[in-house]
């Protein structure tokens, strides 16, 4: 709502589906409604119109079947990593011994085997991100959702957890929802980009990302790569374009 009484839409006329195992990512200008849009994915936020199905189920609410991973690692301090990894489990009434048990593999999995009993304020904001992600992992949901979770990291760490990622995910072939704001960070995770028009967020484009995996930082290099990427870019500009044209003419941005 604006602070002249009025309703703002987020998003209009939304329409996508995404095939079960598949990394999408999703890019588009500030304020065009990508967070908004994993919100009411994750049952978060109800949608004013339209309907979410999830395997031809709609969606009402939060359920163990969609889980979030958000810019911050929201760790539990006074729990160790295994206790914070065992926590969704525990909501999901696994006995502690059960849940740890479940746990370990996750915590092998993100590269933190040896600090299951270390607490976040041991580790760095990478490892907490990785904490993080194991514990959406170890609840075995159908989709994972992932709010621009490297933002708070620096260049070097983000492009290591951009590897870390693209490595996990072909392993476990999660059906992944990744919001961006960086189009060479889309590029390398994606089987598929949406990128969304300035508000109210609509799909303007979904391009397929045809890159061979496993992926490398080298990849970035390559003209197949840059040119995607310049393709990505055009795009955004326009929305960017259009946004600043609507706070120029008045209109919400």
């Amino acid at each position: 709502m604006r602070r002249t009484g009025g309703h703002v839409p987020a998003l209009r006329d939304l329409n996508f589906s995404i095939s079960n195992g598949k990394f999408v990512c999703i890019v588009g200008t500030s304020g065009c409604g990508k967070t908004t849009l994993l919100n009411v994915i994750a049952g978060l936020q109800p949608p004013t119109e339209g309907d979410v199905y999830l395997d031809g189920v709609p969606v009402h609410g939060p359920g163990r079947d969609r889980a979030m991973v958000f810019q911050s690692a929201a760790l539990m301090p006074w729990r160790t990593v295994l206790r914070n990894v065992t926590y969704g489990l525990e909501l999901q009434h696994h006995s502690v011994r059960e849940a740890s048990q479940l746990a370990r593999p996750w915590i092998e999995l993100v590269g933190l085997k040896g600090f299951e009993q270390s607490y976040p304020r041991e580790l760095s904001g990478g490892m907490q991100q990785r904490v993080n992600l194991a514990r959406a992992l170890a609840t075995n949901p159908k989709m994972l959702l992932m709010d621009e979770p490297f933002a708070s990291l620096d260049g070097q760490m983000r492009e290591y957890m951009q590897g870390e990622i693209e490595r996990i995910w072909r392993q476990t072939s999660q059906t992944t929802i990744f919001v961006t704001h960086l189009i060479d960070e889309a590029i390398f995770l994606a089987d598929e980009i949406i990128v969304m028009t300035a508000r109210p967020g609509r799909v303007k484009a979904m391009l397929p990302v045809d890159l061979p995996r496993p992926r490398t930082m080298q990849i970035k290099k390559t003209a197949s790569f840059r040119a995607l990427e310049d393709q990505l870019r055009d795009l955004v500009a326009q929305e960017f374009n259009e946004m600043m044209n609507q706070t120029r003419n008045g209109l919400p941005a």
